[in-house]
């Protein structure tokens, strides 16, 4: 019996029992979608991610407070050293730009913001950032509409404004460039807006936001941009020492701010998303091990059904070889048809998901194929017990079976 009589079998014992074969096909289709989209998801995020830092390039790096976490029996609690505040910002700024660099630095003014414009508003959560006149040039923000703002804005009470297009559409329709120059409100302060940015996001200039937003323990991030990658080591040790001398530390003392470089942080989420796909695979492989105990059960019930059949072909001359095909090749069937099934809907999972974070969706080949095999493995072990107890059926027992 050659290949295609065999799959001719396996498709009419399916077609028999569609429905129990369909119940076990679906637990399978399950597993896959879960093993296939979740992992498609990750993937297109940390894409998109990537994407967005190697915009940044590898010739930046971020200046923060230092944190650590303390652990004592029962609890764990995290410290942040004293924040950088706006002098030592401004201070830090103004001596490392002479040295050749782009330094930038913003703070975060609220999350519960309304942006307003006539009868038009957002919903109270947009959040609002104090930024310099770097900070959209060191973290590759896109000016879609107008400009970015001048130094005299960022260190003047300047009440101008760059919003991001999916804001400015909201507020101005379909035309996001009618914003410009027009008058929107942040709660209750009036603002212009001056730029409208390809991304989201709602800037106002830095000492404004220190003047509005401002209070005695407020941070100010610092951001740093090398013209030349090769340099950026020499450009953190450079920072290191102006930012100790800017914060009075003395020596012997432990910096308490930390740099990280932007290919750092693209590499902390890539560790994340390692555990992410660990436990979906555990997830899918619990799933797909109830798939393979329900599809061997099955394969068991579908022998014991045809053990006259099998005793008829056997006396007729198939072989042990013949009838242990014939059942892995049913069992591989149920298999891969469930793996069809469930790479369908985990790309079509994986793609909502992608959407949804406004990520780049790219066709998952790699874990396609991983499903693939999957599959096959679960196919082949489900269905070597049944197919083997089917070929050592003697015929002369099989075709008394009643």
């Amino acid at each position: 019996m050659d290949f295609l009589e065999n799959l001719q079998l396996a498709i009419g014992s399916i077609k028999a029992n569609f429905l129990r074969s369909f119940l076990t096909l679906l637990i399978i289709a399950v597993g896959i979608a879960c093993l296939v989209g979740i992992l498609t998801a990750i993937d297109s995020i940390l894409f998109s991610m990537s994407d967005n830092f190697n915009r940044l390039g590898a010739n930046s790096f971020y200046i923060r407070p230092k944190s650590e976490t303390i652990r004592s029996i029962g609890q764990r609690t995290e410290k942040i050293s004293d924040p950088i505040d706006f002098d030592q910002a401004f201070e830090f700024k103004e001596f490392f730009q002479q040295k050749g660099y782009t330094v930038s630095s913003e703070t975060k003014c609220a999350d519960n913001v309304t942006v307003r414009y006539e009868s038009k508003k957002t919903n109270p959560n947009t959040r609002v950032q104090g930024i310099d006149e770097n900070y959209i040039i060191t973290t590759a923000f896109e000016v879609e509409y107008g400009r970015n703002f001048t130094p005299s804005e960022v260190y003047s009470n300047s009440f101008k404004v760059i919003i991001g297009s999916e804001i400015a559409e909201k507020l101005f329709g379909k035309s996001p460039d009618k914003a410009i120059q027009k008058t929107v409100y942040l709660n209750a302060n009036k603002y212009v807006v001056v730029g409208v940015l390809k991304e989201k996001a709602v800037f106002i200039p830095l000492y404004n936001a220190k003047t509005l937003y401002g209070y005695a323990d407020k941070n100010y991030n610092l951001s740093v941009s090398v013209a030349q990658a090769n340099r950026i080591d020499d450009a953190i040790d450079e920072a290191i020492g102006v930012l100790r001398n800017v914060r009075r530390l003395k020596i012997g003392v432990e910096n308490d701010f930390e740099i990280k470089k932007s290919d750092g942080i693209l590499k902390q989420l890539k560790e994340m998303t390692t555990n992410l796909r660990l436990g979906t695979l555990i997830i899918a492989s619990l799933t797909l091990l109830g798939a393979s105990i329900g599809l061997m059960n099955i394969m068991l019930v579908i022998v014991t059904e045809r053990t006259k059949e099998i005793g008829i072909r056997k006396a007729i001359g198939a072989s042990r070889k013949v009838i242990l095909r014939q059942f892995l090749m049913e069992a591989l069937m149920i298999c891969l048809l469930g793996g069809v099934v469930g790479i369908i809907l985990g790309m079509g999972f994986g793609a909502i998901v992608t959407i949804i974070v406004k990520g780049r969706f790219f066709i998952p080949w790699n874990w396609m194929l991983l499903a693939i095999i999957v599959c096959i493995v679960v196919g082949l072990a489900s269905g070597l017990y049944p197919a083997l107890k089917a070929s050592k059926l003697d015929p002369i027992d099989a075709l008394r079976y009643e």
